[in-house]
């Protein structure tokens, strides 16, 4: 076996009932590597440096301690949580690509109720009506 082959198996077993990574831990080095980024100008400043040195320590030890944990509900909770507080904006930034990539059809939005209605583009001006609520919107495809 190879010296390689048996650093990788010490170090799964090693992992192995272990929590691991997940979307929060990588939010984490994100926030990390812009922190560190942004603490190299600020370094000239002595309080604002050692601070953003030490919450950037701080993050590193939460991010290690999250890896390494053995209490995967607990882990995998505060993920959903996340999860569920980020959700939002990333699902709002797939549907804004989404729609810039789809030049076939024009996108509408219900100013009563916010549903998002698809058209066919190059039908000249027409009227919508929205399927939730019933209220017409004009606008030109």
């Amino acid at each position: 076996m190879r010296f390689l082959d048996r650093v990788r198996n010490a170090l799964m077993r090693f992992m192995y009932g272990r929590y691991g990574n997940d979307q929060l831990n990588r939010a984490l080095c994100v926030l990390i590597l812009a922190l560190y980024l942004i603490s190299l100008p600020l370094s000239l400043i002595p309080m604002v440096g050692s601070v953003l040195r030490f919450l950037n320590t701080f993050l590193w030890f939460v991010v290690l301690l999250r890896m390494l944990s053995r209490n995967i509900e607990r882990r995998r909770g505060e993920n959903a949580w996340f999860l569920s507080k980020i959700g939002p904006a990333t699902q709002a930034l797939r549907n804004h690509k989404m729609r810039q990539q789809d030049k076939e059809h024009k996108y509408f939005t219900c100013k009563n109720c916010s549903a998002v209605c698809r058209v066919p583009r190059g039908r000249g001006k027409i009227i919508i009506t929205c399927p939730k609520c019933g209220r017409e919107i004009r606008g030109k495809s």
